[in-house]
């Protein structure tokens, strides 16, 4: 301590010998009266003794540590009160509550008899601690100072008496004061057994009023927060009983749904949704205006359906998906024959997610014509992928708020159909189809393509906004697959933000697997017919292909095995028949699907002037494509028929252009083409053709008419001309081989540039037919005409029709075979 203890008399004198009884978390001071419960039986004995032997004098004394049930000596403090037992009172569970009024600070000093081992509670020797008086200025004015303090403290503390407070006032030493004040403070034991063991009055006093100061702050601050709980609390009852109103009034009018409990129930599930912090915050604003708001207004609907849109999107909820590559690849390969480049695409796509874990959603674009399995095969990666399908068609899509939303200040305003299509689904991390993205059109309402700029970026979508949420939503874990027909009517800054993987259509060969292993067991499952039921031989099939159907994708084919299996099931069922088996073969394949509807080109049966078979690519696939020309008298002019495009017919012109540079090697008058009319006819004329890839095509069917010398049945070209005479590349080559091999051509001419692309050609179509690679327009009428010897195109004006001699030059010079 700071100072020794002053003790009364002399320290070697006899001490006054009193029982001692261990307080615990109680600091007993001098000059006061404090009730205790004692319970443990060493208390309850020292305290009968001290009443039976000792004038009711006991020694109270706080031990250090409140847990011990046997204090030792070292665990008891050394300073404490020696006290008077007022009043005893015994309680029915054993325990007594006793008065005690404290006398005077004593300090103890243990010995060997101090704790006996035979005695429940021990006799120690007591020393009275003296105290030093003051009676300077300085000690008065922390006596008014504590007594004013005092006062205050009495009037935010309602349990302390006005007589306790009249009482300690009145107390003129430092000491008493301080020793009065403090069972009255709330103050942590140990702090308390330090002023009681501090023997100076005036620091003991300076403690205490520091203590009382304290404990009047903290007392106006408790008093201040009761206050405030309490008005909460009436603000709550008052809203109850209002809410209890509302609800009656409700009930009343026959309206069943309570708002207070719908307000509640959107609390809650907020609560419970993840979502982002500004879509949070958002949506607690909208709720608490619901609270203000009468059910019966507009306005109320309008908030209430805006707050359920935020509480039905996933916002962060994505699924958890396990990748397996071999699991993947066979899902897709049964799902769909062929298609190896979008298969091999997706592969990448979960190899490299795999490896990353997290990983922007791709944009892939499918391009391809109607029915090759462009909307199958997305909900194939989705099932291989593990994700969730949601499909939204485009087609037809012209007015920008369908992509995003409307603005709520419209009457029956709603999200965007991205929006409205994530509202579907459970996870932020779907598959999502945009159907038939080339089919979207504009008008004054805005143009949809561009909106979509911002939902196909993957630097921009992570923080997609809709005009309805006015919030950003995040779209970047999303696997988006787009499907279009063609590419021309896609703007190119949407087409930049796609991976483009073109889908040619089926060969028939793909088109006849596709016919086997897939479309007929489904249509016999769905006719309620069993395999043994019917027998469509490989020449049924493809004759339906053929002349039944003409398309680049397999849905018509499918519709006619279906239409086969309905003719079945009906005759089965007529004749009662079930068990019996149909066989359908080219022979009877008109008894279910009639005529044939279509006809497929086939070579010409003898070799033709003026009649050459170019290649032709559609929608449906390749085609032989026959084109005419006709030399009449006249004066020179060109007609071209057949509903040519303007790039086929321009392709005519560079062809005719093309002779015209050539006529000295042909053995033509340089006038030639002023001294006879060209009809060039493309028959099948109600049907739309356009192309480059004609070029070749044209000028063999020119030559061949202007010199009278037949073209090769048996050969087909394709290749693009120029005015030189040079061969440029085209596309489609692997459809083009397939029209040539179903047409019984035995030779096809192609651009040399063309030769990288036989690689998409399946062996068997390569291996049937004799591919010959030219660069030059003389290479084509090298191969293409049939001349009457090996030497020269033609040897004798015999060989010349009437028109076309009087093409020739008068020297009787005969072009020569070009080597």
């Amino acid at each position: 301590m700071s100072k020794p203890y002053l003790l009364d008399g002399d320290s070697q004198t006899e001490a006054l010998r009193l029982p001692l009884m261990s307080l615990r978390e109680v600091v007993m001071f001098p000059r006061s009266i404090v009730p205790l419960f004692v319970g443990r039986e060493a208390s309850i004995k020292a305290i009968e003794h001290a009443l039976a032997h000792y004038d009711k004098k006991i020694f109270l004394v706080a031990q250090r540590e409140p847990e011990i049930e046997k204090p030792e000596p070292q665990d008891l403090f050394q300073v404490g009160t020696v006290s008077k037992i007022l009043q005893l009172l015994r309680l029915p569970d054993g325990t007594i509550k006793v008065l005690f009024e404290g006398l005077y600070r004593a300090i103890w000093t243990p010995d060997g008899e101090t704790f006996p081992a035979d005695q429940l509670y021990p006799v120690i020797a007591t020393r009275k601690m003296l105290e030093e008086d003051y009676n300077t200025p300085e000690t008065k004015a922390l006596i008014r100072a504590t007594q004013e303090a005092l006062e205050e403290f009495g009037k935010v503390n309602k349990k302390l008496a006005p007589e306790t407070i009249l009482a300690v006032s009145s107390l003129t030493t430092p000491g008493k004061m301080a020793d009065a004040i403090m069972p009255h403070l709330k103050v942590d034991y140990l702090r308390k057994q330090e002023i009681l063991e501090q023997t100076d009055p005036r620091s003991r006093l300076e403690e205490a009023f520091a203590l009382l100061q304290g404990e009047i702050e903290i007392t106006a601050l408790e008093k201040k927060i009761k206050n405030r709980v309490k008005n909460q609390m009436e603000r709550n009852q008052r809203d109850y009983y209002l809410n209890e109103q509302m609800k009656a009034i409700s009930k009343e009018m026959g309206r069943e749904d309570d708002p207070v409990a719908e307000t509640a129930e959107l609390e809650e599930k907020l609560k419970a949704k993840v979502m982002s912090d500004e879509a949070r915050e958002k949506a607690l604003k909208e709720i608490k205006k619901l609270r203000t708001m009468p059910p019966s207004s507009a306005e109320y609907t309008v908030v209430r359906n805006y707050v359920d849109w935020i509480l039905d999107l996933p916002w962060n909820t994505l699924k958890e998906t396990s990748i397996d590559l071999e699991e993947a690849r066979k899902i897709l390969d049964e799902d769909h024959y062929g298609l190896d480049k979008p298969k091999e695409r997706i592969l990448e796509f979960l190899a490299v997610q795999k490896l990353v874990q997290t990983m922007k959603g791709p944009i892939l674009c499918l391009v391809g014509p109607p029915g090759v399995g462009k909307t199958s095969l997305a909900k194939s990666v989705a099932r291989a992928t593990g994700r969730e399908f949601v499909r939204l068609s485009l087609g037809g899509v012209r007015d920008e708020a369908e992509i995003r939303g409307h603005r709520r200040t419209y009457v029956g305003a709603l999200p965007g159909k991205i929006i409205q299509s994530l509202k579907r689904v459970d996870f932020n991390n779907p598959l999502f189809c945009l159907d038939e993205i080339d089919k979207m059109s504009m008008d004054f309402r805005g143009d949809p393509s561009a909106a979509l700029l911002e939902v196909l970026d993957p630097e921009q979508n992570y923080a997609f906004s809709d005009h309805y949420l006015d919030l950003d939503y995040d779209l970047s874990k999303i696997f988006f697959i787009t499907t279009a027909n063609t590419l021309h009517s896609i703007p190119l800054p949407l087409q930049d933000r796609m991976e483009i993987i073109q889908l040619p259509g089926y060969l028939e060969v793909e088109k006849k697997k596709i016919a086997k292993s897939f479309l007929l067991p489904k249509q016999l499952e769905h006719h309620g017919l069993k395999e043994e039921n019917v027998q469509l031989s490989e020449n049924a099939v493809l004759e339906v292909i053929r002349r039944y159907t003409r398309e680049a994708g397999v849905r018509n084919l499918e519709r006619e095995i279906a239409s086969i299996c309905r003719k079945v099931a009906r005759n089965l069922v007529e004749k009662d028949e079930l068990a019996k088996t149909v066989s359908v073969s080219v022979q009877n394949l008109g008894t279910y699907l009639g005529v044939p509807k279509f006809r497929y080109g086939e070579k010409e049966e003898q070799p033709q002037v003026g009649v050459s078979t170019g290649l032709a690519y559609t929608e449906m696939g390749g085609e032989l494509l026959v084109v005419e020309t006709a030399l009449m008298p006249g004066d020179g002019k060109v007609e071209i028929t057949g509903k040519l495009g303007d790039v086929m017919t321009e392709s005519a012109r560079a062809a005719r252009s093309y002779i015209r540079s050539r006529s000295d090697l042909f053995g033509l008058k340089s006038d030639f083409y002023k001294l006879a009319d060209l009809h060039i006819h493309v028959p099948e004329g109600a049907i739309p053709k356009d192309g480059p890839s004609a070029g070749i095509t044209l000028a063999t069917s020119m030559i061949s008419a202007l010199l009278n010398i037949p073209v090769r049945n048996d050969l087909a070209m394709t290749g693009e001309i120029t005015l030189r005479g040079r061969v440029l590349p085209i596309g489609g080559l692997r459809e083009k081989l397939l029209a040539a091999h179903r047409g019984l051509i035995t030779t096809v001419l192609i651009p040399k540039d063309n030769a990288k692309d036989l690689k998409d050609v399946p062996e068997e179509i390569v291996k049937s037919l004799e591919i010959i690679q030219v660069e030059h327009m003389d290479e084509v009428i090298q191969h293409a005409l049939i001349p009457p010897t090996d030497r020269a195109i033609f040897s004798t004006l015999e060989h010349c029709a009437p028109i076309a001699s009087t093409l020739l030059k008068d020297d009787g010079h005969h072009p020569q075979q070009r080597h």
